[in-house]
This record gives structure tokens, C-alpha cells and sequence, in this order.
């Protein structure tokens, strides 16, 4: 008789990477240049162009610097969750905070444009979701989305997120976040239920 612990969802879904070439870990001081240069590649300038979740064309300038990175990453009631590929290459990351009444935060959700159409954003949402649920016993996960982002909103909604009414103002004249071309930029909030 095998007294092996039985494998939750969080590990099932590490697999289900680990089996595509990929490795799933919590971002480390180490990690943060690749990290920094992940979140850039994914939202901004020109390369981020090249995949659909860019705001180059709302934001210019920098999603996040290392100083905001290394707080973050300081932070005691959060994890960022790191993918790298087999040849080492930082390809995805998913931030996530530690539930308040139930409802886990999810943001800086960032994939490589040179890893976007193999599933490995699915595949990382699938795994944040189940962190939370598993780890933190989170019923819900929220995130902040801009307003603008339509295909992105549109996305998180087949997956089953919810838009709430509320909206947060965006932080404009604090370029740590970026300079923004357009003049009415907002979040909105989207919730999923777990479970």
C-alpha cells in the first residue's frame, strides 16, 4: 500500500507545464532583471507588439522597474509564480496576494510575446487559480484590467471572470507605471468564483 500524499490541483497543473518544457517557480532576488524584462516584453515598446496583450499603443514607457519589483517581492502576503522554459528563458508570471475576506488578488499577469499561442498563460491561470483556492483558501480571485484592454476583458470573461461595477482610477502623473497617450484610462474590476 503506497502512503504517498495525494497530488492537489496546484501540483497537477505544475505538471501540466512541467510536461510542456516548462518549470514553475517563485521568483527569487535572483530572478528579478529576467523578471523585469518579462513584464516589459509583455506589455510595452515594441516587441510587446508582437503578442496581443501589449498596451504599447494606451502606455508608453515602464510596467514595472526593479525597485518595484524587489518591493513586491518583499511583500509578506504575496507570491509571484515565475515560468521558465527548458533553455531557461523567463516566458510568464503571475502575481498573486494573499486573500482578504476570501477574495485572492491577481495581477502583473505577463507572457512572453516569444511564448503567447502555447498555452502557457492558460496554463499559469489555471495554477494561480488553484494556489489561491488550495494554499490560501480563497473562494474568489479579482484582478484590475484597463478599461481599454476590450480583447483582454473579453478573454478573462470565457474564463469565466466576472465585471464588477466597481473601477479604480489609473495613476496618472506617476510615470513608475508608465506615461499614458490616451486621457481616459480606468480598471475595472473582474472577479471569478473558485470552485
Amino acid at each position: 500500500m503506497s502512503s504517498q500524499a495525494p497530488v492537489t490541483m496546484v501540483d497537477a497543473h505544475e505538471l501540466i507545464l512541467h510536461e510542456s518544457g516548462f518549470e514553475v517557480a517563485e521568483l527569487t532576488e535572483a530572478d528579478i532583471d529576467d523578471y523585469v524584462a518579462l513584464v516589459a516584453s509583455a506589455y510595452r515598446g515594441e516587441q510587446s507588439k508582437n503578442g496581443w496583450t501589449t498596451e504599447a499603443d494606451l502606455l508608453s514607457g515602464q510596467r514595472l522597474d526593479a525597485e518595484m519589483a524587489r518591493e513586491m517581492l518583499a511583500e509578506t502576503d504575496s507570491i509571484i509564480l515565475l515560468v521558465r522554459s527548458a533553455a531557461g528563458h523567463a516566458v510568464a508570471s503571475v502575481y498573486l496576494r494573499e486573500p482578504v475576506d476570501g477574495v485572492a488578488y491577481l495581477g502583473v499577469l505577463a507572457v512572453s510575446p516569444l511564448g503567447q499561442g502555447q498555452g502557457v498563460g492558460s496554463a499559469l491561470m489555471n495554477l494561480a487559480e488553484a494556489w489561491v483556492a488550495e494554499r490560501w483558501n480563497a473562494h474568489s480571485l479579482r484582478m484590475s484590467v484597463i478599461n481599454k484592454r476590450t480583447e483582454l476583458i473579453a478573454y478573462y470573461e470565457r474564463r469565466g471572470y466576472e465585471r464588477t461595477d466597481e473601477v479604480e482610477p489609473f495613476p496618472y502623473g506617476d510615470e513608475r507605471f508608465g506615461v499614458p497617450l490616451v486621457d481616459d484610462l480606468e480598471f475595472i474590476v473582474q472577479v471569478k468564483t473558485l470552485g
